[in-house]
């Protein structure tokens, strides 16, 4: 009986799977370096209204005192398989404490005419696991962001809905394996339409152009971003 129970115990440490933790949560201080991978909206964001510099100035003002820098890495047009090639040089080489990846709208978008110009599903977690492994390694932690929108006609009213929601699941999926910290802007965005565009129109309300971000888009984004970053 005693060998029997033994047994049973150890069968049952052996096949149940053991729950992951919380990622820590993202705690600024001192000189902390936050570097913003992405695309175009990224590197829109780096100035004038754009989200990066909202949050360069909320840091500013708020913690003034920790001198944070905000590096804006955003190149136009760029996919997955772009950031691994360059996440070294951008990323890596400016010693970040922290890396924010907003990236997945040109994987699906650039695809939409050809699929051969978009990122497959398979290459776009790979890719991700890739870039998210060299930054980690490197000793800083990373937010994961879904991506956005492509078009803003809510209830899934848009052509490029489905594949959105498929790659925004599967940057939800990276960040739960991978223990990261999740930006959900998929999500933000989606919600913020629903409640806002009561018109149904495809842009105008967070972007300029079904894609690029307008000042309340960029404003929805640093909100988001800035909640991540646990202010």
């Amino acid at each position: 009986m005693i060998r029997s129970t033994c047994f049973a115990v150890l069968f049952l440490a052996i096949s149940t799977p053991q729950l992951l933790a919380d990622p820590s949560p993202i705690v600024l201080k001192k000189a902390d370096r936050i570097v913003f991978l992405g695309d175009s909206i990224t590197a829109g964001g780096n100035a004038g209204k754009g989200y990066i510099q909202v949050i360069r100035n909320a840091l500013a003002e708020k913690k003034k005192d920790l001198a944070i820098d905000c590096i804006g890495a955003g190149i136009s047009g760029n996919k997955v398989p772009n950031l691994q090639s360059r996440v070294d040089k951008d990323v890596i080489a400016k010693n970040p404490t922290i890396v924010i990846i907003y990236i997945g709208i040109n994987d699906v978008w650039h695809g939409e005419s050809n699929p051969k110009n978009g990122t497959s599903p398979e290459a776009f977690e790979s890719g991700l696991k890739e870039v998210i492994g060299k930054c980690t390694k490197a000793g800083a932690q990373v937010i994961l962001c879904t991506p956005t929108v492509i078009g803003e006609i809510p209830a899934g009213g848009n052509k490029s809905d489905p594949k959105l929601d498929e790659y925004g699941n599967i940057s939800r999926k990276v960040a739960k394996e991978l223990n990261l910290n999740l930006c959900d802007l998929r999500k933000a965005f989606v919600d913020h339409i629903a409640a806002n565009n009561e018109a149904k129109k495809d842009k105008g309300v967070l972007t300029t152009d079904r894609v690029h971000l307008n000042e309340a888009g960029n404003a929805l984004v640093a909100k988001t971003i800035l909640k991540s970053l646990g202010e």
